[in-house]
């Protein structure tokens, strides 16, 4: 009985945590207060996976502008601005704010807004 009544109050208890866990990592209209700011020196851009675009900096660490090239971004317009120099990401924060994503929501090169996702 008593396995039965932990249960039957734990499962609805997980669903909620796993719900807010879910919604407090999706980004949607983001904010320059719910970003970092950074800056990074790029080594290496790519294709990814649904039409994104990696960057890859110095240390290695990866950055991802999601559906770049649905958006109107191309690899060799970027390679050409960013590549092999310092960039400005605005960085999403995830959980609250108590995490930093690898979203790009603005990429911005010597004060030129590259890309922006900013409202």
């Amino acid at each position: 009985m008593k396995k039965k009544n932990i249960l039957l109050i734990g499962l609805p208890v997980f669903l909620v945590l796993a719900v807010f866990l879910f919604s407090s990592m999706v980004i949607s209209n983001p904010k320059l207060e719910d970003c970092t700011l950074e800056t990074k020196t790029i080594t290496n851009i790519k294709e990814g996976t649904s039409f994104d675009i990696v960057f890859t900096d110095i240390q290695g660490d990866h950055y991802y502008i999601n559906r770049g090239l649905e958006r109107g971004l191309n690899l060799e317009s970027l390679n050409s601005k960013v590549l092999n120099k310092s960039v400005t990401l605005h960085l999403a924060k995830v959980l609250g704010g108590m995490a930093t994503s690898e979203h790009i929501t603005q990429l911005s090169v010597d004060n030129e807004i590259i890309f922006t996702e900013l409202k």
